[in-house]
């Protein structure tokens, strides 16, 4: 299956929602004031938030008035160009080679599959992975990441059970340096973003990354399960404040009608969306392409 094929099976929820929804405000027959505030609410309601839908609908109007859009179809490109533009406000992240990703996130968001899809999709461009357990807090997640690098064939450092996560990390760059692996993807343990302790410990671990490697191209990726919708949003705050986020991961976008999200984050937060899951395969992980999402969505 194809890159847009992917994306568009795993968005038909979120592109269905939509569709509908526009259907009903087109259904009116002109661009008066009435459709720009229901074509407003659909975007909110797809979660986009409050304040890109409002500047969405701002340009739309705009555009509209200057080309005099009438047709659905037109309406639709134009709204299809306006967001991805947002979406390209924020440029992907430079990546070089020996690369470190440290992923993070809280509980729940698919962090461990992440990794293993990212593990291997660098194996296939044939790069050498190494995998570091850097959970040791959650029982069996080491274990857990141990059977991703057995199913995708990589190495993997770890430790014991609630040994110290940045001793663990210590070693595997320690390692990776030695070995000259070209990339290294730290597992962390999935926390609450309000635990100040974890999040300090997450500055601690990207402290000896940076100290360790200095040359090294270091990213900081967060997970974010799509499902959860707005409440992305202060996930992304407050990792972003403690260790300056590269760029997100979206997962389970293919389990959502709220594939908007991604819009309302890359504008309110300046921060890109990465790679998204696309499904349950270990295949299924595809680098962020804007044009390719709204297409998918829209």
């Amino acid at each position: 299956m194809g890159f847009f094929s992917k994306i568009k099976e795993a968005f038909k929820k979120t592109k269905t929602a939509i569709d509908n929804k526009l259907l009903s405000v087109f259904s009116k027959g002109k661009l008066d004031d009435e459709f720009f505030d229901e074509l407003e609410f659909a975007l909110i309601s797809a979660d986009m938030g409050a304040s890109t839908s409002e500047e969405i609908v701002k340009k739309l109007r705009a555009v509209s008035a200057k080309r005099k859009l009438r047709n659905q179809e037109d309406v639709k490109q134009v709204l299809r160009e306006i967001m991805v533009e947002i979406l390209n406000e924020n440029e992907l992240p430079e990546i070089e080679y020996p690369l470190v990703i440290m992923v993070v996130g809280v509980n729940g968001v698919g962090k461990t599959t992440t990794i293993g899809k990212l593990a291997n999709y660098y194996k296939n461009m044939g790069k050498n992975v190494l995998l570091v357990a850097g959970d040791t807090f959650r029982a069996a997640a080491a274990e857990q990441l141990t059977e991703w690098a057995k199913r995708v064939n990589v190495k993997i450092i770890k430790n014991n059970e609630g040994s110290d996560p940045a001793s663990v990390v210590f070693d595997g760059i320690t390692s990776a340096k030695a070995k000259g692996n070209d990339v290294v993807i730290i597992d962390t343990a999935g926390r609450l973003h309000n635990k100040v302790n974890l999040m300090e410990e997450l500055k601690k671990i990207s402290k000896i990354v940076s100290t360790k490697w200095e040359d090294v191209c270091y990213k900081k990726f967060l997970v974010l399960d799509a499902t959860t919708g707005q409440n992305a949003l202060s996930q992304v705050e407050y990792f972003d404040e403690a260790i300056d986020i590269d760029g997100l991961v979206l997962t389970k976008l293919d389990g959502t009608a709220k594939g908007g999200v991604v819009l309302a984050i890359s504008k309110e937060y300046n921060v890109p969306v990465t790679f998204i899951g696309t499904g349950e395969g270990v295949d299924d992980i595809e680098p962020f392409n804007a044009e390719e999402f709204i297409k998918a969505i829209i």
